[in-house]
């Protein structure tokens, strides 16, 4: 008995040190006092939100940033929009990224709205195309003008897209322009291209609104009605808009984004990946690792 009272102090002491040093918060097995790994646990860089319309190419471009900044650090939220309601998001600073702004000729009625309350940033994809579809097996429909003189169709319909897209106001002026007794049927980009699908299986006669870059014109033979009055303008590039102050509050995403350019085999391949895949997510993730060199090139810093 006198023996361990001898040895109290010293136990004691012991004890109390031992205790100091569990209480810097890391064991020796390089966990904190939580139990997570020091790597384990990595401070996020902050969140990025991306106003996404669902046009194809808006859609693989928008899943495939939101993997590449995750992968990154960043939280990413992805928020559908009408186009419309993106330009109106951005110049209120609810949004901090649009990946579609077609210019000079569709959306300039936005871009002159919102001119000085958006940063319009750098263009990504060079060349569009948009207006009127047709199947090629309508032998006889070459023109806008040609919509006037058939009778291919029992319901002299157009299948359009998002009532707020500026494809859709510029038909309604084609319509009006040509004279055309056509009334313009609002969907979705889906939704048009499901109903393209449906009549080129049973050859049926058919006009839709549509752009390219799509990945439609790889999987169906389709052509544009030549626009004489050229209604829907020249070929046009796409850029992205962001946030007024995003550059001063995030200027690496920002660099990134500048940086930022597609090709068509490049944007071809990742709808095209992306409409094969379960997911759009699923899709990107599979274009992103056979292309990492090109992702490098875009996030060097």
């Amino acid at each position: 008995m006198e023996k361990l009272r001898k040895w109290l102090p010293a136990l004691f002491l012991g004890l109390v040190l031992i205790l100091a040093a569990c209480g810097n918060g890391e064991s020796d097995s390089g966990e904190n006092a939580e139990g997570d790994s020091k790597d384990a646990k990595t401070e996020s860089k902050g969140t990025v939100s991306i106003g996404m319309n669902n046009w194809a190419e808006n859609v693989a471009v928008s899943n495939m940033w939101k993997l590449i900044l995750e992968e990154k650090g960043y939280e990413v939220e992805l928020k559908q929009v009408e186009k419309g309601f993106l330009y109106e998001a951005l110049s209120a600073g609810d949004l901090d990224i649009g990946m579609e702004i077609w210019l000079p000729h569709t959306d300039k009625p936005f871009y002159e709205k919102y001119e000085d309350e958006i940063d319009w940033r750098a263009e990504w994809y060079e060349g569009t195309e948009l207006g009127l579809v047709v199947p090629t097996y309508m032998e006889d429909i070459n023109t806008i003008e040609d919509l006037k003189n058939t009778d291919a169709f029992e319901k002299k319909e157009i299948v359009g897209i998002d009532a707020g897209a500026s494809l859709m106001s510029l038909t309604e002026e084609a319509i009006s322009e040509y004279d055309l007794d056509y009334q313009l049927l609002a969907s979705s980009g889906p939704t048009m291209t499901t109903e393209l699908k449906n009549a080129i299986e049973d050859e049926e006669p058919i006009v839709v609104t549509l752009w390219k870059p799509h990945w439609a014109f790889a999987e169906m033979d389709l052509k544009f009605l030549e626009d004489t009055k050229t209604v829907y303008g020249e070929s046009e590039n796409i850029s992205y808009a962001a946030r007024k102050g995003l550059e001063e509050d995030n200027p690496t995403v920002v660099k990134w984004f500048d940086n930022f350019k597609m090709n068509d085999q490049q944007l071809g391949s990742l709808m095209a990946v992306i409409n094969e895949s379960d997911s759009p997510e699923e899709g990107a993730q599979k274009w992103i690792e056979d292309h990492q060199d090109v992702i490098d090139e875009w996030t060097k810093q």
